[in-house]
């Protein structure tokens, strides 16, 4: 049986979700259901409707609401306990230092994000 993943994307441009939607077809080994919100307090509403979520990815800057050290806090105020991954384009920026202190679990480079990665991560952050 192939194991179930519900990812949630938040990132306020629209065509980062069609690159990962592309990506994550190329996934094989599990079955992966992807959710999109375009702005924080359409993924926080979406966090409070119930819906399964196995993982957040974040786009490190969310407008209006900043970058990961005030994005991702909200998400944790929200209750939510799984792996948030942050996604920049400039993860080496020395800010990322402390991304663990503000609640994220892991950061990637945005030209990184590829079929196997995406099954790493989840590998690495989701239970069997």
């Amino acid at each position: 049986m192939t194991r179930k993943a519900h990812i949630l994307l938040i990132d306020d441009n629209p065509a980062e979700n069609l690159i990962l939607s592309g990506l994550i077809r190329k996934v094989d080994s599990i079955d992966i259901e992807l959710h999109y919100c375009r702005t924080m307090d359409s993924a926080i509403a979406f966090l409070l409707s119930g819906e399964p979520v196995s993982m957040v990815l974040l786009d490190n800057l969310v407008h209006p609401r900043g970058d990961f050290r005030e994005t991702v806090p909200a998400l944790r105020h929200q209750g939510f306990i799984g792996p948030i991954g942050v996604i920049s384009s400039s993860p080496g920026d020395p800010y990322f230092q402390s991304l663990e202190e503000y609640g994220a679990d892991f950061r990637i480079d945005k030209s990184e994000i590829d079929a196997t990665a995406i099954e790493f991560i989840l590998g690495e952050y989701l239970p069997d």
